[in-house]
């Protein structure tokens, strides 16, 4: 299993290393099992195989949230394992104490994100495994996710033009991680957060996807994984038709659709395109009441219609629905 998984994550990161040329990598860890493993994996690819016949730089990133009386002493113990292997490890305190776990995602991957910028990697990995991805699916399904939502995490993904995110882990259970962290006595740090219920993901992992394999199925992490797989084509075919729609409607002058084209399309196709023609000018995207008042304009418009959001402004004219900049 050992030499299976090794192998895996050998090819994953050396085809990543030989399509983007990497110089350096940015590894993204906790203290837990999961986190431990990538760096015996990571380590033992750097000391045992050849990366890519380069010389490839590795450093560590870890973001403190200081949500534990422990948390010093955890930070220490993560730093004492890192100079150990003679690497490098950067460590980021918040000093305003979040609870909120969306929000303190956010502000982890905007750490990382950011650092990894200013440092000049080209690879960011983080230790997801097929366990986490069952468990966000749960968790953004209860949201009420939409189909992009459900393959939040994959594989990989291009940030920029240089700077790729990649979950070399994402397709090995928990069980087999654990495996691996006890067969190398690897130094996992308990972390008692993990049995906090009044965090949403712990009661998913340690209730509700338990609960669904006794009495639905015992394979539920295996059929949801096909469910991501299917959707994640879907997903993107979906996606490519939405983008030459786009293509196919912009203004070639202004910052306008052309609705006539979007009256043809299904009502779903001019959901998105509507939301991607927001985000990729303005970074935006649209509440529900908002979106439904665009549509409204394109599937029944009348002339000289006007909708206000924020400092926008929507206005038709001919077959067209432009957005200007309001001064208000």
């Amino acid at each position: 299993m050992e030499f299976l998984i090794q192998e895996c994550f050998n090819q994953t990161i050396n085809k990543l290393i030989r399509k983007t040329n990497t110089k350096s990598i940015l590894l993204a860890i906790s203290g837990g099992q999961d986190s431990y493993c990538l760096i015996k994996l990571i380590e033992n690819l750097k000391t045992n195989y050849q990366i890519n016949s380069q010389k490839v730089k590795t450093e560590y990133i870890y973001i403190d949230h200081q949500w534990k009386i422990d948390s010093k002493n955890q930070v220490k113990h993560i730093i004492n394992y890192i100079k150990s292997i003679q690497e490098n490890l950067k460590v980021y305190q918040i000093q305003n104490l979040c609870v909120a776990e969306n929000k303190c995602r956010q502000f982890r991957y905007h750490t990382i994100i950011q650092h990894a910028i200013k440092y000049k990697h080209q690879i960011i990995l983080t230790a997801h495994t097929s366990t986490d991805k069952t468990e966000t699916f749960f968790q953004n399904l209860i949201r009420g996710t939409s189909i992009e939502g459900f393959n939040s995490l994959i594989l990989q993904r291009k940030l920029n033009k240089n700077l790729y995110i990649v979950r070399p882990l994402i397709n090995i259970s928990r069980e087999n991680i654990y495996w691996i962290c006890k067969k190398f006595f690897l130094p996992i740090w308990s972390d008692v957060t993990n049995y906090n219920y009044s965090i949403e993901r712990n009661r998913i992992r340690n209730e509700m996807i338990p609960y669904l394999k006794k009495y639905f199925h015992k394979d539920i992490e295996n059929r949801i994984e096909h469910f991501l797989k299917t959707y994640y084509y879907d997903n993107e075919y979906i996606k490519q038709c939405i983008l030459k729609l786009y293509l196919n409607s912009i203004h070639p002058k202004y910052i306008a659709l052309n609705y006539k084209k979007l009256q043809k399309q299904n009502f779903g196709i001019q959901v998105k395109t509507i939301q991607f023609f927001s985000f990729h000018n303005f970074y935006i995207f649209f509440n529900e009441q908002k979106l439904t008042k665009i549509l409204e304009i394109i599937n029944k418009p009348r002339r000289n219609v006007y909708i206000q959001y924020k400092n926008l402004k929507f206005s038709t004219s001919n077959y067209w629905i432009y957005i200007r900049l309001s001064n208000k």
